[in-house]
């Protein structure tokens, strides 16, 4: 998203700038300590990814487009809490168990709830 915020954006999107920004604030002060679960929601698919903030990189991933999703919809939250146990199980797999969750400015409502309860079900601490 972009960092200047213009007349001609659209009001939600300067609404969901500012509670990213926010929530950015709160987790930097973590930042490097833990890994951290970033979500990001799109129209038509879910993605959600453990990003290590130490050394750059993405330790695993996971998103609705992928092959175990293929016939489902991947738009509710049943594709949701499934996405929330796949992304744990494989970040458990690589030796990730504590993580910060990063909404990316979304409200904590819904497809995104239902994300973060499929990955602590999976055995990931918040």
């Amino acid at each position: 998203m972009a960092k200047k915020i213009t007349n001609r954006t659209n009001p939600r999107a300067v609404i969901r700038h500012n509670k990213k920004i926010r929530i950015r604030k709160k987790i930097k002060l973590q930042q490097g300590a833990i890994a951290r679960l970033v979500v990001y929601r799109s129209n038509k698919f879910l993605y959600a990814q453990v990003v290590n903030d130490r050394n750059g990189t993405t330790v695993v991933q996971a998103n609705t487009g992928e092959k175990p999703f293929e016939g489902k919809s991947s738009k509710n939250l049943e594709a949701a809490k499934h996405l929330g146990k796949l992304v744990g199980e494989r970040a458990l797999g690589a030796k990730v168990e504590r993580i910060l969750f990063d909404r990316n400015g979304f409200e904590y409502h819904g497809r995104i709830k239902a994300l973060a309860e499929g990955a602590r079900e999976a055995g990931l601490q918040f």
